[in-house]
């Protein structure tokens, strides 16, 4: 038997089946629905974590900052901008500031460009390319406390391997206290951390040369540029993205570095080394003092923020302007 659908007309409205069309727009918001509850399934312990472990501890070092407190129950005593308006007075603050811009500035000026020279060179047809890129890396993988003990035995006082080999081939003048001297200590913690971290930018500017066409090299060979011409006019502008991210990083982890100084030197001699994170960790921890040490983590907080905000505003806006529209073009 057929049953045929009659609009119920007593009722003054259609009772049967609902258009296609309406069916097909409930599917598609339970659908939204359902890819909404899974993503979100997904993410929340993401952002539970992240709420627990960075967003609240944030906050509360925020609040911590306007009290006196030794880190002990809870702040309670209020004393406003004391701790800013200290900070701002402190010596040993003021010289954490100049000897992050010191660091980098150094490494700008010598820490990447030894980085991407040694990646131009290894990105050469040679023997034994990819041992050589082995070793230059692996003191990336090392951590930054084995590396501090490492080099506090090589720049060890009169016993140590540096004076020794400096010894051996009629330069022991140039040996000393490398340090404990306040006038070597900046020098001879920079070149730790030029060894330290120089493989990572390396691999990041091979993997930035792998990107070049070989092909506009060949060209560009062929036209009668020079390896220097070529370098220029030709692999320079296709790694400059590659390049801005360096920057970056290297600039954020020179405001935020701290193990490899506490290891080797503790900011010592008599704060000549000092930088902003030890200054936070010897008053948070050390001295108790952990309201002012809050203060310090806000300014440090506030220049990555500063500084972040406005390298992405005038330098990254090309890259992210390329990325979204890349994006927006794929997806459909």
């Amino acid at each position: 038997m057929t049953s045929t659908y009659l609009p119920d007309k007593r009722a003054g409205r259609d009772t049967g089946p609902p258009a296609p069309a309406a069916r097909r727009d409930r599917g598609r918001a339970r659908r939204r629905t359902l890819n909404w509850l899974t993503a979100t399934a997904f993410q929340l312990p993401a952002l539970v974590l992240f709420m627990g472990l960075v967003l609240l501890p944030m906050l509360f070092a925020l609040y911590a900052a306007f009290f006196r407190w030794g880190g002990f129950g809870m702040p309670s005593d209020y004393v406003g901008g004391e701790n800013f308006s200290r900070l701002f007075q402190d010596d040993v603050f003021l010289g954490d500031l100049w000897r992050c811009l010191v660091l980098v500035v150094l490494s700008l000026a010598l820490q990447l460009p030894f980085a991407l020279a040694m990646a131009v060179l290894l990105n050469q047809r040679m023997r034994g390319r990819a041992v050589y890129r082995m070793l230059f890396f692996a003191p990336y993988v090392l951590s930054e406390a084995i590396t501090g003990v490492l080099f506090g035995m090589i720049f060890a006082p009169d016993d140590g391997f540096a004076d020794q080999v400096l010894g051996r081939i009629g330069l022991d003048g140039l040996g000393g206290e490398w340090f404990a001297d306040p006038s070597t200590v900046m020098a001879t913690l920079f070149l730790v951390m030029t060894w330290k971290y120089f493989g990572f930018h390396m691999m990041l500017y091979l993997a930035g040369l792998q990107a070049v066409p070989r092909e506009l090299t060949e060209a560009a060979l062929i036209d009668g540029a020079g390896p220097w011409q070529r370098f220029r006019n030709v692999t320079l502008p296709l790694l400059a993205p590659t390049l801005r991210i360096s920057v970056f990083l290297s600039v954020i982890g020179a405001i935020q570095l701290f193990d490899l100084v506490w290891v080797t030197t503790a900011g010592g001699p008599d704060h000549h080394s000092e930088t902003m994170a030890v200054t936070l960790f010897q008053y948070g921890f050390k001295r108790y003092q952990v309201g002012y040490a809050s203060a310090i983590s806000v300014v440090m907080f506030a220049i990555s923020l500063v500084f972040a905000l406005a390298y992405q505003r005038f330098v990254l806006r090309r890259d992210l302007e390329g990325a979204t529209t890349t994006m927006r073009g794929d997806g459909k």
